[in-house]
């Protein structure tokens, strides 16, 4: 290579370094975006996510950062994206978070004053003759995801408390998800199914199901559910922003972010709260 070429060759590389510094060099001293997943079933679908823009420019705002919301395809999705830090926070039902405090020791941050005293229902088609829930034995019934709280863990406990046997006694399946089990029963596809409360008020204030095809049978007994975590390894401070993001949100002025989160304010939320019921979970074998 002669010498003129080889300054030529010197000369457009360098021309080149400088270029990608200023297309990534600045971009990698911002702040990274922060990737926030909610399970299917809080009040979550694909086809919903564009109405979720409020929440998302809210927490955008709050984190200083960019954020993309995230629907994994499955409880068990949602559990494993924290475990390979694809996703830095999440939105889990309680049985998911004690499965995934156990695999990654994901961190509790933040809660709805609701998700201390929630409930499952269990609802029926408005002609069934089923009034109680010992009237299920035999009957076709519907749980959400097999790693829900309110649609599988509850109703289970509640049944057995019931006397009934769930194994054996019931005719189950698993829908997948909260509105899933709601449209099951609505149809007759099942004869019963029980779901998260505030899923089945929002799908009938919403016209998303017929409530002159289905009533409730069966209120729980309340219960701690629903709680936002953080992967172990992110920064206290930005563990910090979010609870702080979350704990300030007021009706009125934020009526509209709290109405996508489904509650009407936040509290800080701790493990503790979840020891009665990880005993549980452990007794019927939930947490493998």
């Amino acid at each position: 290579m002669t010498l003129s070429r080889r300054t030529a060759v010197i000369s457009a590389i360098t021309f080149f370094s400088v270029i990608m510094f200023f297309a990534y060099g600045v971009r990698a001293g911002q702040p990274q975006g922060f990737s926030i997943g909610m399970v299917p079933d809080a009040g979550a679908t694909q086809v919903s996510i564009q109405e979720k823009t409020p929440l998302k420019s809210y927490l955008s705002k709050a984190m200083g950062r960019d954020v993309n919301l995230v629907i994994p395809t499955s409880y068990n999705a949602t559990i494993e994206a924290l475990g390979n830090g694809s996703l830095d926070v999440a939105y889990l039902g309680r049985l998911s978070y004690l499965k995934a405090h156990k695999q990654y020791d994901v961190v509790p941050l933040v809660q709805r004053s609701i998700d201390l005293q929630f409930h499952s229902v269990f609802i029926t088609p408005a002609s069934s003759p089923i009034r109680s829930l010992k009237d299920l034995k035999g009957k076709k019934f519907a749980y959400g995801d097999i790693n829900s709280t309110s649609g599988h863990l509850i109703p289970y406990l509640e049944m057995r408390q019931a006397g009934l046997d769930p194994e054996t006694d019931l005719q189950f399946r698993y829908s997948g998800s909260h509105p899933a089990t709601a449209k099951a029963v609505e149809s007759g596809a099942v004869d019963a199914g029980a779901l998260d409360e505030s899923v089945y008020n929002s799908m009938v204030s919403e016209g998303k199901l017929d409530k002159n095809k289905v009533r409730v049978i069966y209120n729980s007994k309340p219960f701690v559910d629903y709680v936002w975590v953080a992967r172990k390894d992110i920064p206290p401070a930005d563990r910090e922003r979010f609870i702080q993001a979350f704990t300030s949100l007021k009706e009125g002025p934020d009526s509209q972010v709290l109405q996508i989160l489904r509650g009407k304010d936040f509290v800080r939320a701790n493990n503790e709260e979840y020891s009665v019921l990880r005993l549980i979970a452990q007794q019927l074998k939930m947490l493998q």
